[in-house]
């Protein structure tokens, strides 16, 4: 049976029992705000309650360090309303997609119970990225599984699988499944990407230039943004592929 030793980086507020509506995963601090703030955001204001946990500290990236990604990454959090964040701090380029590693995941994921669960899609650029999606993809199935046993806190957890798995899109430009309209949100949502002022555009930080610490890299997320809120006749959107068909039980709830 295994039990997840976990470093909590914002005041906890919800219970153990309380589920949260959705969980953001991300293999490093920054992933998800890059990918999916302004949805975060977004569903903050529609009072639903969200999450976010990082795979590892992000210690091996060429600017910042540790404690400094660990505090951009709270002011992050605070930025967007995320109830909890945590860091499962697995290794930063070493972690691997293994029985230990799993089992940890399924333990956030039964603590969270959420209905919906974010990852990052399974083809991009960054190889942690790749093993990350693949890893969270299994957690997810195998969180509904009894038979597998883990404990929080000393307690035995019971079996959750989020109802939705949904893969935000980063680096590599893949054409949505369905893109959500956040054109309310987008822009307050970049300053938590801003917040990691280590990482990304700062004209008066002295560290080596990275490909994400370029001016240009801001601009095309930006970019991205207006090209997806294009696609579906607003000004900013985020896409995500789905892990298998949505089903629509309400036409008119949908096409309206």
């Amino acid at each position: 049976m295994h039990q997840v030793n976990l470093s909590i980086h914002l005041k906890q507020i919800k219970t153990d029992t309380e589920p949260i509506y959705a969980l953001a995963f991300g293999a490093h601090p920054d992933d998800v705000e890059l990918a999916c703030a302004a949805t975060m955001l977004k569903l903050h204001h529609e009072k639903k309650s969200v999450a976010i946990c990082d795979l590892t500290e992000g210690e091996k990236g060429t600017r910042g360090t540790r404690a400094i990604r660990q505090r951009e990454a709270k002011e992050a959090a605070n930025l967007l309303g995320v109830a909890e964040r945590m860091n499962l701090n697995l290794g930063d380029t070493t972690f691997e997609n293994n029985i230990e590693n799993r089992e940890k995941l399924i333990s956030v994921i039964r603590y969270f119970k959420p209905t919906v669960v974010f990852a990052t899609q399974p083809e991009e650029r960054h190889p942690d990225h790749i093993r990350a999606s693949q890893m969270i993809t299994e957690a997810c199935f195998y969180a509904g599984l009894r038979k597998i046993q883990t404990k929080w806190k000393g307690k035995a957890q019971e079996a959750h699988r989020p109802k939705y798995l949904l893969y935000y899109i980063q680096d590599r430009f893949t054409k949505p499944d369905f893109i959500l309209d956040v054109s309310e949100t987008y822009e307050e949502s970049r300053n938590a990407i801003l917040a990691y002022k280590s990482q990304f555009y700062n004209p008066d930080s002295t560290e080596p230039e990275t490909f994400i610490s370029r001016k240009e890299f801001l601009e095309g997320l930006d970019a991205k943004a207006r090209v997806f809120g294009e696609m579906i006749g607003v000004k900013y959107g985020e896409g995500f592929l789905v892990y298998r068909h949505l089903a629509v039980s309400t036409f008119s709830d949908v096409f309206r």
